[in-house]
């Protein structure tokens, strides 16, 4: 099982890092917050991994840090659910907005997973309320309750906003988030989170 890899960032192709660690290049499919925080290429960075061996392929999967790999542990435990779908579930969606979707019902959080269809969400909806004291580890079930209007129209729309601005859907469920800390004290509406956002973090590169 390899766990970890500390290398030299090679190549960023898509979703997939190759990583010179110590002359051997191993390619290994990233999270989106892995591509997001990326360094220069040439860099030295390192990546907690998940190693999966199939008769016609070994693929290699990579994550910014142990709390995100255990949770794509939890998804490709579930029936259904591949590397590649739980992949997606991580870089699409932010697991306190993910443990107030599920919490809620609200299954069409889920089907803007790409790959995720309707009959797919409502049988991981299922499968995820068993699993709700798995997806909350290291306290994101205190971040859920402190935002609750994480899954508020409000915050769903300007995610919506931000992602049609250029973000990419965690670092905008990221960004409401943060907006909804900083605007606890008041009523924020979806002009008030994105106009937030855009001031103090600015827009997407």
């Amino acid at each position: 099982m390899i766990g970890r890899l500390t290398g030299n960032l090679a190549l960023i192709e898509g979703n997939l890092l190759l990583l010179d660690v110590a002359g051997v290049g191993y390619e290994v499919e990233v999270s989106a917050s892995v591509l997001a925080s990326s360094p220069q290429i040439g860099a030295s960075m390192t990546l907690f991994t998940h190693f999966v061996v199939r008769e016609e392929a070994q693929l290699l999967f990579g994550f910014a840090d142990q709390g995100e790999r255990d949770l794509f542990r939890t998804y490709i435990r579930i029936n259904g659910v591949g590397p590649k779908m739980a992949l997606a579930l991580i870089s699409s969606i932010n697991p306190a907005t993910l443990v107030s979707a599920v919490q809620a019902n609200e299954v069409g959080v889920l089907t803007k997973v790409p790959g995720v269809g309707k009959k797919t969400a409502e049988r991981l909806m299922v499968e995820l309320k068993s699993r709700l004291d798995v997806l909350m580890p290291d306290g994101i079930s205190s971040v859920v309750s402190a935002v609750g209007s994480a899954d508020s129209v409000a915050g769903r729309e300007a995610e919506d906003a931000l992602i049609a601005l250029g973000y990419k859907p965690n670092q905008a469920a990221e960004a409401v988030h943060r907006a909804q800390q900083a605007l606890a004290d008041t009523p924020a509406g979806t002009e008030e989170l994105v106009t937030w956002v855009l001031r103090r973090m600015g827009r997407a590169s």
